[in-house]
């Protein structure tokens, strides 16, 4: 791929479903080598922008463009093992008695349940230092159902760095972890936000306590009212919600504003950010 070219290209998209349009007019460029927070309330679209993302879902209008790849104009198995992703929704996708080790290791073949594939001594090293790396190595040998919410989750983290990605998706990736646990998914996020190179990352959080240190730029998804402007009661009129788009893009600092966070969300909040970790808390009514 041509080092200029964009990892992640979204233009002019928008999604409809039974006659509800869900998210509106969002663009966004994601260049490679950048580290990215799409950030927002739960049920803004932030997941349904997730699937696009990763090939598996379309806009209703609107072009998205991966690794080069227009989506719905290239086969995208061409390409999807180029893309990590750890998502519930790919969570879901293996069978529920699924060796943890194997859930890693096939994302190899980019395939969602192992069958005949062999994989190398040095395949299988790599995945056990992944599992390692996320205080996850005991979870060999078990069965993806009887694990913890935590430790599906840190799994499927672990099989999104699998294949070395040219583009790694993280949706809510510390989602289910105790405390002990989501500091140590930190520490190992804040290395991939930190390392150099061409790999462009987006990591899906709707928490500023969870954005690990490295991650220099913000998408945050708000809703948008009926004359174009943002929607400051959070969108929500008599009846649906109005859609989810991007209110801004761009660094983290311009960005996670108190006045902005409570647009977004609807209520008076005060961000703050203290020993390279974001937080904020309402105003007592």
């Amino acid at each position: 791929m041509n080092p200029t070219t964009p990892a992640l290209e979204i233009r002019d998209v928008n999604l409809r479903r039974q006659g509800r349009t869900l998210i509106s007019d969002v663009n966004l460029t994601v260049q490679q080598g950048e580290k990215w927070i799409l950030f927002g309330p739960n049920g803004i679209g932030k997941s349904t922008l997730v699937r696009m993302m990763s090939t598996r879902g379309h806009p209703t209008e609107g072009t998205v463009t991966i690794l080069g790849n227009r989506l719905g104009k290239v086969d995208v198995f061409s390409y999807r093992n180029r893309i990590g992703l750890s998502s519930a929704e790919l969570s879901r996708a293996f069978p529920p008695d699924e060796d943890p080790l194997d859930v890693v290791l096939t994302a190899l073949t980019a395939t969602t349940g192992r069958w005949r594939e062999t994989f190398t001594s040095g395949d299988v090293s790599k995945a056990r230092a992944l599992l390692r790396r996320f205080a996850i190595p005991y979870v060999e040998g078990k069965r993806m159902y009887r694990l913890s919410e935590g430790e599906r989750t840190r799994v499927l983290v672990c099989r999104s760095l699998m294949a070395d990605p040219d583009l790694l998706i993280l949706d809510e990736p510390t989602t289910g972890l105790d405390l002990g646990g989501r500091e140590i998914a930190l520490q190992a996020l804040s290395q991939i936000g930190k390392e150099g190179g061409s790999r462009a990352v987006v990591l899906v959080t709707h928490r500023l306590e969870e954005i690990p240190a490295g991650f220099d730029n913000i998408a945050i998804m708000g809703r948008i009212g009926n004359d174009g402007t943002e929607d400051v009661k959070n969108g929500y009129t008599s009846g649906d919600p109005t859609p989810g788009t991007i209110v801004y893009a761009g660094d983290l600092e311009h960005g996670l504003t108190s006045q902005r966070l409570s647009q977004v969300f609807g209520l008076p909040l005060t961000v703050t950010h203290t020993h390279g970790r974001w937080a904020a808390y309402a105003h007592e009514r």
